[in-house]
């Protein structure tokens, strides 16, 4: 069988990488061409654009580089006509993928249209379930309440679990003592820096959370987890020889190891709660694009943590509230107060039997497969 995978960021590379795996476990065969980063490269399929090439973050950004994003939509859907896969699989990414099952449809391609891991409509542009209904043939669902989501638009969408529970799965993991040694960090407790994936968002958020993390230096190590893709240079221009570490490709290493976390909302915050570690979650923006998000957005909360959990779990510093301060506040919290460390990692714990067992990926390809008709 052939697939045409799109993912635009490296959560949607992770996720679709560890699908071709699940899919060539039952189908030795499967063929992928593909829109993503290194691990569906290493996985076997065939790369046609890196995801680091599609990065734009925020209304104002995407607005700068229209030019470029309608390129490359133009090249996508000739490039998916000209292979003629038996299913086009999207993988998050909506603003893009979504217009390209659009013009898909238009354009009479004949395979299946697949979506792996819904858009969030249920926290901002609902109408896009109108468009989902009309040219996606099938929805896998990684969050326990997009099932109702769906149903209340009477659209049939399939719960598969969450893939980050495959992530970890076989995901082996360094004693303390092999990860400092390797990384060239000290016996101190970690705060890890998670300050996001795109060059806008970093450049925004990571001097602030240096500025909080940075006071804490006596006692403990700030330890920095880099995006794929971003070189060293550029994390080193912002913190300016301030006494910190840099680390790439081991942000579960990391954050198994560490005593706190200041993370960018996103998967990160799941992942982050998953390997147990209290955080608070920032996010900051172009003051555009925030007003914006902010007449459009209509749910309570903007991590996935709290949104699963229907309650604020972690602390969520949005816009103005990230500043300095506020930062620093929650952060002493998070490294002295047992009691609110406690409270929550119980909730840690209720969010994984929330987010089910290992199997997301597996479950996926086999629900890709009969939707086929190639799997009974």
């Amino acid at each position: 069988m052939k697939y045409y995978f799109i993912s635009g960021e490296a959560s949607g590379d992770l996720h679709a990488s560890n699908l071709l795996k699940a899919l060539q476990k039952i189908d030795p065969q499967t063929e992928v061409r593909a829109w993503g980063g290194d691990l569906l490269q290493q996985q076997g399929a065939y790369l046609v654009k890196h995801y680091k090439e599609l990065a734009f973050m925020g209304f104002t950004e995407v607005l700068m580089n229209l030019r470029t994003i309608l390129r490359n939509m133009k090249f996508c859907l000739q490039d998916i006509l000209n292979y003629q896969p038996d299913a086009v699989v999207l993988i998050d990414y909506p603003g893009f993928n979504l217009r390209i099952a659009q013009k898909l449809k238009k354009a009479g391609y004949k395979g299946k249209i697949i979506y792996y891991i819904s858009p969030q409509v249920w926290a901002w542009k609902q109408s896009r379930v109108k468009i989902i209904k009309q040219v996606i043939d099938k929805m896998f669902v990684i969050l326990p309440f997009e099932k109702d989501f769906y149903k209340q638009w009477n659209y049939e969408v399939e719960f598969v679990g969450h893939p980050l529970m495959d992530a970890f799965k076989n995901y082996t993991f360094q004693k303390f003592t092999e990860f400092i040694s390797e990384n060239k960090l000290n016996e101190k407790p970690i705060i890890a820096l998670l300050p996001g994936s795109r060059k806008q968002e970093i450049n925004i958020k990571l001097p602030v959370m240096l500025a909080a993390a940075t006071q804490y230096l006596q006692n403990y190590q700030v330890v920095v987890a880099c995006a794929p893709g971003i070189s060293r240079e550029f994390y080193n221009n912002i913190i300016n020889e301030k006494p910190v570490s840099l680390i790439s490709g081991k942000t579960y290493q990391l954050l198994n190891h560490a005593r706190a976390a200041l993370v960018t909302s996103g998967t990160a915050t799941l992942e982050t709660a998953i390997l147990k570690v209290p955080q608070v979650v920032c996010y900051k923006g172009s003051k555009l694009s925030y007003l914006i998000a902010r007449k459009l957005v209509k749910v309570k909360y903007i991590s996935l943590v709290n949104l699963i959990m229907n309650k604020a779990v972690v602390r969520e510093l949005i816009q103005d509230e990230m500043n300095l301060q506020n930062l620093k506040q929650e952060l002493h919290k998070l490294l002295h107060d047992e009691k609110y460390r406690e409270m929550i990692l119980q909730d840690y714990e209720e969010l994984r039997i929330k987010l089910g067992k290992e199997g997301a990926s597996e479950n996926t390809a086999k629900g890709l497969l009969k939707t086929l008709g190639k799997l009974s």
